[in-house]
């Protein structure tokens, strides 16, 4: 996980800190979202994993404007809701692309690019960040 965060943070130009809590917030959406068994193949491939989504999802920060938004279109919100949420965690939009991209790079490295491409087909949107 240290390994994550810390290509993360290089990647979109954030502290530790910053990177940790976006990827947290991140894996929390997946878990959410996408496909079952292909996420649990991406949640064993990263150590620390299942902690760091789970402190997220804990938070109980709905994202500020854009997560009440996401809150009132019906169950989560999808892509949207996940946008407000990042940004209400203090990433800009260039920020939360090149997070979503280096997480996702390490995802494929870590849990293959079939678990990966499964789960980006399965959420409609995610295509545009990864």
């Amino acid at each position: 996980m240290e390994e994550l965060i810390a290509r993360v943070a290089a990647a979109a130009g954030i502290d530790a800190e910053l990177a940790s809590k976006a990827v947290g917030i991140i894996l929390a959406f997946l878990q959410k979202e996408g496909p079952q068994a292909e996420i649990g193949q991406l949640m064993a491939a990263l150590p620390g994993a299942q902690e760091l989504a789970a402190s997220a999802s804990g938070g109980g920060n709905g994202g500020g404007l854009m997560g009440m938004v996401g809150g009132l279109m019906g169950g989560g919100g999808g892509v949207m809701a996940l946008g407000g949420q990042l940004m209400g965690a203090g990433l800009s939009m260039g920020q939360i692309q090149s997070v979503s991209k280096e997480m996702f790079a390490v995802g494929r490295e870590k849990a293959g690019e079939d678990a990966m491409g499964a789960i980006v087909g399965a959420i409609p949107g995610l295509g545009q960040f990864v």
